[in-house]
């Protein structure tokens, strides 16, 4: 059998929710970015709690994108489908790309499942116009029957297991080291042996299928990593990511880190993975509401902690009191909005970048206050850390946006070496003041001095009426007022970020797209692929929203013509036409719920090139 190399690679695991698809595909992403590959996922489930099995509302997807160099994003559309039923090649196909190999268990294809996918006819490979010879059918529930039938298990609990054997089958598709899969399930089953050795059986056989039929695939595939930098290399999540971050930066400024939170898809696995740190100073508190969980971590920042409460879209709204509360006692406090489907319920488990205007603008009163957003799985460490830095050096609240599409899916993650990291010091006041100091006395650069609770001689008293400037006691008075509003403003202002980089053509660019956060990978792929064709493009991505770099004006009036491109209505739009005398760009906006399709961007992007 011929070994190809291959630059790239698309997988994509499809069955019923119940079917495993999500650790499936986690545990090959695992596989290829512990020997270095690049890798972009794309989590996709229904909000259905458990939907009716084999139907087509229930179907579960994974997508895998990996590549000898950097990738970008899980991928448009996959070079393998694997379909554990017939709803899952029915709703799955779509994303297959012409000529893609189909792995089906042909059990999953009887009578009542083709009738529960809508077939018409008996051959659902025929009907749906797919190639035979592309096909590799195997009896797979029977398979793993077998491979158990020696080990005493229930059938319910042997077909839990045949996920694996579809991830042991692409394992040998693409010529896989099984030894990572093996350790990463000894590790998830640590407390359950024989389920993880049951799992493994199963990988073996799968991969043993494979190698001994060659599965009607004409090739084995590797994708060898072309530049491999030293390190300890993880497949991370982003909410992971995050969650790492604030432990990191939490540890960096030598403080306990508090994060009180209720749950809500999809940040809820941010609670869930804090919640195992207890041993590096970690308290997790899941409070009862949404604006519990915030004030609980405003009276966290109040005592001395780095505060952090995480939520969605939905959170936001419930919290806003609460985080107005942070920014009128001006305290220390980074609120996560791991954006999704909205307006109300919406769509729960799918991705949008619909919270912008709120975050910045959803409170009442005059309530500035700085926006990150996260650029992919692997950045979420380092806004995490950015986030908590920017709230404890400058007494804010600040929101770190990420989304459904970065906080689910992952990336190779290398491990990274705490030294190199900026210094957290945050303003505490001078012990020199004792005596002397008010609680809203400030710094030079306009930033109140934190006195925590337990300094002797720096007792005082915050709250959400607004105090006088120089005494700190409550206060009416209409030119206090005017003057707090304004220092308040003027401290975020003063906040320096770094300028805004301009990626591609950036000297001579006809185009420049724009962006926020999680459509980095999208927009950057798009503009390669424009670059190639000969176009003169260029690429923005605003990570740092408020305050916005020193150089936007500079950047987004420097090129004849700029298109901002986001996951919602145009947000971002109308912030920098705000912002930016001027501004008038075009946009491209799509509200789906899915990840921007590159080849849809590209297409769009020659036509403005050609206006």
């Amino acid at each position: 059998m011929e070994i190809k190399e291959l630059d790239s690679v698309v997988v994509r695991f499809s069955g019923d929710s119940g079917d495993g698809m999500q650790l499936a595909g986690n545990i090959f992403s695992t596989v290829s970015a512990t020997v270095g590959n690049s890798i972009s996922t794309l989590p996709d489930y229904p909000a259905d709690i458990r939907a009716p099995q084999g139907s087509l509302t229930g179907v579960s997807g994974y997508q895998v994108h990996i590549g000898a160099g950097q990738v970008y994003t899980p991928g448009d559309k996959c070079d393998v489908l694997v379909a554990m039923n017939a709803a899952a090649l029915k709703t799955q196909y779509r994303y297959a790309k012409p000529g893609a190999t189909i792995i089906i268990d042909t059990d999953a294809f009887g009578p009542k499942d083709l009738q529960k996918a809508e077939f018409e006819t008996e051959d659902p490979i025929r009907e749906m116009g797919i190639d035979p010879d592309r096909v590799i059918a195997c009896p797979l529930t029977t398979m793993v029957k077998d491979c158990l039938a020696e080990t005493g298990m229930d059938v319910k609990s042997m077909l839990k297991c045949r996920n694996m054997f579809a991830v042991g089958l692409v394992c040998w598709l693409f010529s896989r080291d099984l030894e990572v899969a093996y350790n990463f399930l000894r590790e998830k089953f640590a407390r359950k042996p024989a389920i993880a050795e049951a799992n493994i059986r199963v990988i073996q056989a799968g991969y043993d299928y494979g190698h001994n039929t060659h599965s009607s695939a004409t090739n084995v595939y590797r994708i060898e990593t072309r530049e491999k930098v030293p390190g300890r290399y993880m497949d991370i999540t982003g909410n992971k990511a995050t969650a790492y971050g604030f432990i990191a930066a939490a540890e960096k400024a030598g403080l306990k880190l508090y994060l009180g939170s209720y749950p809500i898809t999809p940040a809820t696995d941010v609670l869930h993975e804090l919640s195992k740190h207890k041993s590096l100073g970690v308290v997790t508190v899941q409070c009862e509401d949404e604006i519990s969980g915030c004030a609980s971590a405003v009276g966290a920042s109040y005592a001395g902690a780095l505060a952090v409460t995480s939520t969605s879209g939905p959170g936001i709204c419930l919290k806003s009191e609460a985080m107005n509360l942070a920014v009128i006692m001006e305290l220390p406090l980074v609120v996560l909005d791991v954006q999704r489907g909205g307006p109300a319920t919406g769509l729960p488990t799918k991705s949008e970048q619909t919270d912008l205007l709120q975050v910045l603008f959803g409170r009442n009163g005059e309530s500035p206050m700085p926006v990150l957003a996260a650029l992919s799985p692997a950045d979420c460490f380092d806004a995490a850390y950015d986030a908590s830095k920017m709230a404890l050096e400058h007494m804010t609240p600040v929101v770190l946006l990420t989304d459904a599409f970065i906080a689910n899916g992952s990336a190779a993650f290398r491990l990274p070496n705490l030294d190199e990291y900026p210094a957290i010091r945050p303003p505490y006041v001078p012990e020199e003041l004792r005596g002397e100091w008010a609680p809203y006395q400030r710094n030079a650069e306009g930033v109140r001095y934190w006195a925590v609770p337990g300094r002797e001689g720096f007792t005082h008293i915050l709250g959400g009426l607004e105090k006088d400037s120089k005494t700190g006691a409550i206060s009416t008075n209409p030119e206090n007022h005017d003057l707090m509003t304004r220092l308040r403003q003027q401290k975020i202002d003063n906040i320096q970020v770094p300028d805004l980089e301009v990626l591609g053509d950036k000297d001579d660019a006809e185009l420049l797209i724009v962006g926020f956060g999680s459509t980095y990978g999208h927009l950057h792929t798009a503009m390669d692929e424009l670059r190639s064709q000969g176009h003169k493009v260029a690429m923005a991505q605003f990570r740092y929203i408020n305050p916005l770099p020193k150089n936007t004006a500079e950047v987004l009036m420097k090129y004849p013509k700029v298109v901002v491109a986001e996951q919602n209505m145009g947000q971002l739009a109308s912030f920098l036409r705000m912002k930016v005398d001027g501004f008038v760009p075009q946009q491209f906006n799509q509200v789906k719920g899915q990840p921007f399709v590159v080849s849809e961007l590209v297409n769009t992007f020659k036509t403005l090139l050609k206006k």
